[in-house]
């Protein structure tokens, strides 16, 4: 391996020899140059490893050079040495993006830990990351193994995401594989969960967790504040990894109160849990009260047009007369328009914001062969979501009003699982299309892949026709007719999917932000 190249800038270098040969001594090499203008020309001409950079330089000074250096080399890891801890100075080095500063006399050690932070920080990352998830792994799998209730689950699920990000960080892979595979494991018991208490939860047997219909009523409304603008953010298709990339960013404009959860009903698909959510009222209800307003999954036309009505019906019920406004954006046109009138929703007392991004980039995935290239893993597609969202119309909406006094609350109606084994399934010509559930009659399938429900009303669904029945695949499967069956498996395997049963497609975060 070769030496580390450290590139010393300081008009008393002489007096730095110790601290110099101390540092070859570990084996480091170090280019000792005495003025700002040599310390750049030295960096175009080579490439050190890292600079170490007096604050205080006669002619040009260390931050006139730290300016230079980066121009030369932007990623170039520099630390200031400075005995002028004066406040100005220290953030205009920070802004500049020095790596690490250090304060005049240093000795060896303190030199030698700042080379390890910067230059061996990934192997550092990485040990005590994999060591930290070896000593969790077994407590997860035995709170797996344990029979969690509803609660629980949503605790394994945070740890399991916790450390799926903490664990990307890292350099080595096979602690990732372990990962992948202990949420291969909790998805397999989570279903079998679902299947046992689901229908419980739907009929009133048994105390289960806030679920779509009950969402506004239970979690939304309850942190509504009068005589303060309330905007609620419902962002499609946002899984919980998701939700935890883009939260710093919305931490940086307002003060994170509190996160909460719950669950999304089955069929994990807007058109159920969407109008569930705005109308307080299952599906079943929903269909029945508003036949006008339902159109089964058969039916042409779009299946989310009535929201606003639904959101205007619920609250009538739950006794709030307030002003109210619903914005559903579908395009970049829609986006702007928000953006551009973003300080007039402050005149109301609830802001509803529908933003479909996530699950258009969800669907243009299966189907557009570059995506599938970039968002390729789990990984890839929770950055290119905080990308999205970084340079979004909703995130530039939301800057603009983060000085006033607001509440915001941030959740979405289902998450999505990347799909990974083809499970058959035949059915006639008006059975659902979708991957991760299926309703139609007759249905032949393999039952060990699935949730069975004969009885659609048992589980408050509309049942279109007597013989009309539901399934929903369990962990990572997704359904293929068998008519060129290979192809189609091969064709999904790999993308992201919602409708059916899993961790990331049922528990759904709400998160509670209010100004600075």
């Amino acid at each position: 391996m070769s030496k580390v190249k450290i590139l010393w800038a300081d008009d008393e270098i002489d007096i730095l020899k110790p601290q110099i040969m101390f540092l070859e001594s570990k084996g480091y090499e170090v280019w000792p140059v005495t003025n700002g203008h040599d310390a750049i020309d030295r960096c175009q001409e080579s490439q050190p490893d890292v600079v170490f950079l007096d604050e205080s330089m006669p002619g040009l000074s260390g931050l006139e050079t730290l300016t230079g250096i980066k121009e030369v080399n932007a990623n170039l890891p520099v630390v200031m040495i400075t005995k002028n801890e004066a406040e100005n100075i220290m953030e205009e080095a920070i802004g500049k993006q020095i790596t690490d500063y250090l304060i005049k006399p240093v000795n060896p050690n303190q030199i030698l830990l700042t080379l390890k932070k910067i230059i061996n920080k990934a192997e550092l990352i990485t040990d005590t990351t994999n060591s930290a998830y070896q000593q969790e792994f077994s407590k997860i799998f035995s709170e797996i193994q344990m029979g969690p209730d509803w609660k629980e689950w949503v605790d394994i699920y945070k740890k399991l995401v916790y450390w799926e990000l903490e664990l990307e960080k890292t350099t080595r892979k096979e602690m990732q594989e372990v990962m992948a595979m202990q949420k291969v494991e909790a998805n397999k018991e989570f279903s079998k969960f679902i299947v046992r208490h689901y229908p419980n939860w739907m009929n009133g047997k048994e105390d289960g967790p806030t679920l779509s219909q009950d969402l506004f009523k239970d979690k939304l409304m309850p942190r509504f504040e009068s005589n303060v603008p309330n905007f609620l953010i419902l962002i499609d298709n946002l899984r919980y990894d998701q939700w935890k990339i883009i939260q710093p960013l919305l931490s940086e404009y307002y003060r994170f109160e509190e996160e909460d959860t719950y669950y999304s009903i089955l069929p994990t698909c807007t058109q159920y849990s969407r109008n569930a959510i705005f109308a307080g009222l299952p599906p079943s209800e929903l269909a029945k009260r508003y036949p006008k307003h339902w159109k089964h999954d058969y039916e042409e036309g779009g299946k989310n047009m009535h929201e606003d009505f639904f959101l205007q019906e619920n609250l009538k019920r739950l006794g709030y007369q307030i002003k109210t406004d619903y914005i559903k954006v579908t395009n970049h046109e829609n986006g702007k328009n928000l953006v551009d009138n973003i300080h007039n929703l402050l005149e109301n007392d609830l802001t509803v914001i529908v933003y479909n991004f996530v699950d258009m980039l969800s669907h243009a995935r299966t189907e557009l062969e570059v995506l599938k290239e970039l968002a390729s893993d789990e990984s890839a597609y929770r950055s290119i979501t905080a990308s999205w969202f970084e340079h979004s119309p909703l995130f530039e909406a939301l800057k603009r009003i983060s000085e006033k006094k607001v509440n915001l609350v941030v959740t979405t109606d289902h998450g999505t699982i990347r799909v990974q084994h083809a499970s058959k399934v035949i059915g006639d010509r008006n059975t659902t299309t979708n991957l991760r559930y299926k309703m139609g009659k007759n249905l032949n399938y393999d039952r060990k892949d699935v949730l069975e429900i004969r009885d659609p009303k048992s589980v408050c669904l509309p049942q279109p026709n007597i013989s009309s029945s539901f399934i929903f695949a369990k962990e990572d499967i997704f359904f293929v007719y068998p008519n060129n069956y290979n192809y189609f498996a091969n064709y999904y395997r790999n993308t992201f999917q919602h409708g059916g049963i899993s961790l990331e497609e049922m528990i759904i975060p709400i998160a509670k932000f209010t100004s600075k």
